[in-house]
């Protein structure tokens, strides 16, 4: 009996674990204006491809591609957070963790599915021209007074509660000449950035993180400014000087455990010469060893 006993805890041990060579699945957040299953769905066959027998996951907001491409624009990012946590937590392709990339936006708010979510296992997460630092200019709309005018306009009501609710680019939206009003009236970004308050778990959960790539476009003009993409941003009180990484409180103070993961070569800023998301298929694949991973070196730092 005992004998019977060992070989079926080994099968059902065995059967609960992965197997090591077997590839990590992988979720994508879709950025502004797209959606799950339309834009992506070139990049999802083609990575399905490179990396034979993978589980990608890419996630929908809405019961419709019409409703999904109209949550990027006009929904809560909170909720959306939230409604990402419980699905993919009940995703049990995903129980034994997976890899993220997140595409613009998409890339910011998988970042705060790591530090908020609980249910999930994020071993890479990639993040392609996503405004960690938040945004404050219109998309296209730079270096003239019509412009500077006209980002002053848009904080006029970027932090009313009813806008902070619905809008989503109102919800990453971030006033460096206002930053006492940003701190306490922004509904996501200025939570999931520490500015109010330090929450531990947060930065545990991005220090658990295996590897987290940031890849900057240095000819973007949707991302304004573009430092954002790797934590940097406009200096305090104006909008023509900015502060890099190493400069920025997250890093200094290590509220979100970026010095850490820099420190033990897990952080990665990777830079391309183009603009929003343009990439070619070859600049692409340089990313290609942060998802083509097995569960067996899931925990590995990387580099390029």
């Amino acid at each position: 009996c005992m004998h019977r006993l060992l070989l079926c805890w080994t099968a059902c041990l065995a059967a609960a674990t992965p197997a090591g060579n077997s590839p990590v699945p992988l979720v994508i957040w879709h950025g502004m204006g797209d959606t799950c299953c339309d834009g992506l769905t070139y990049l999802k066959q083609w990575l399905e491809d490179e990396i034979p027998g993978i589980y990608i996951k890419s996630l929908q907001f809405g019961n419709s591609l019409f409703m999904d491409r109209w949550n990027s624009f006009f929904s809560s990012v909170n909720e959306q957070v939230e409604m990402a946590c419980d699905e993919l937590g009940l995703d049990p392709k995903l129980h034994d963790g997976f890899n993220a990339l997140g595409l613009s936006q998409g890339g910011q708010f998988l970042r705060a599915l790591v530090q908020r979510c609980g249910k999930v296992k994020v071993y890479n997460l990639i993040t392609l021209g996503s405004q960690h630092q938040g945004i404050y200019g219109f998309p296209f709309c730079t270096d003239s007074w019509f412009c500077d005018v006209f980002r002053q306009l848009l904080s006029l009501g970027a932090y009313l509660s009813f806008v902070q609710a619905s809008f989503v680019q109102a919800q990453f939206w971030h006033d460096p000449i206002h930053e006492d009003e940003y701190k306490l009236r922004s509904a996501f970004l200025a939570d999931i950035n520490q500015e109010i308050e330090v929450k531990l778990a947060y930065k545990e959960r991005m220090m658990n993180l295996s590897n987290f790539v940031m890849v900057k476009f240095l000819q973007d003009r949707m991302v304004l400014p573009s430092e954002s993409e790797w934590f940097g941003f406009y200096r305090s009180g104006q909008s023509k000087k900015v502060y890099s990484l190493n400069e920025s409180y997250l890093f200094t103070k290590d509220s979100l455990g970026l010095y850490y993961l820099r420190s033990h070569g897990r952080l990665h800023l990777v830079s391309y010469p183009s603009g929003h998301l343009q990439m070619s298929k070859r600049e692409f694949s340089h990313l290609m060893p942060f998802m083509n991973v097995t569960h067996k070196n899931a925990r590995e730092p990387m580099t390029l």
